[in-house]
């Protein structure tokens, strides 16, 4: 199996009102945000993002990390599974002029409005069906998506980054380590259908076949 590794330590932390948006949110407001449209993105803050926009300050102290522990180049290729407007693989491009990025989201509103510079190297997609052939990419990311999904089909998913990747792959997943934890992210949770334990997760990635690095998304 992969590595537990924090690749996104430099991404900034924003402060959470945890507590108050799990007394707020409704089973409403979870339905409309896994529809992954504009109300997700760019609607009320109830229901996703609040505004889903491009800042280099996200991105930008990110990928050099990735850079680094990949060794990545120009000679490489990227995919990233549920890119949103593709801000990830825009400052990838950046940082390295001349390497190959895809993206794929299962919204149509994110692809329609994606940054125009990596708009052609985005496409609607499902994670558990990956239309890309196998050892496609030599490094598969997916920050923060696949736990949309229930645990049947986040090991299809799983196993779709295995078999496209040509052995470098990177997720991140809702997780928690003790109650208060648990208590957290489900309060915070709007769209995630698998939550578990970080232990349960690795038993989960043995199980599956996922033998890429990780890491855990807490609030």
């Amino acid at each position: 199996m992969g590595r537990e590794v924090n690749l996104m330590i430099n991404y900034p932390r924003a402060k959470r009102n945890v507590k108050e948006r799990g007394a707020t949110k409704t089973q409403e407001d979870r339905e409309t945000a896994r529809l992954f449209e504009k109300e997700f993105f760019d609607g009320d803050r109830k229901t996703g993002y609040g505004g889903f926009y491009y800042h280099p300050r996200f991105w930008q102290p990110v990928v050099p990390t990735f850079k680094k522990f990949y060794a990545l180049t120009q000679k490489h290729s990227i995919l990233d599974v549920g890119c949103a407007k593709g801000f990830m693989l825009h400052d990838f491009q950046n940082a390295i002029p001349g390497i190959s990025v895809k993206g794929i989201d299962v919204s149509n509103y994110a692809t329609e409005n994606a940054l125009e510079p990596v708009k052609e190297f985005v496409q609607v997609g499902d994670a558990r069906n990956l239309d890309f052939d196998d050892n496609s990419f030599d490094l598969v990311i997916s920050i923060t998506t696949l736990h949309n999904f229930v645990e049947e089909e986040c090991a299809q998913a799983l196993q779709e980054i295995e078999r496209v990747s040509r052995g470098h792959s990177f997720i991140t997943v809702d997780a928690y380590r003790n109650e208060e934890e648990r208590i957290l992210m489900n309060a915070w949770n709007l769209t995630a259908k698998t939550i578990m334990h970080v232990d349960e997760w690795q038993a989960f990635f043995k199980k599956v076949g996922y033998t890429g690095d990780y890491y855990w998304f807490m609030p």
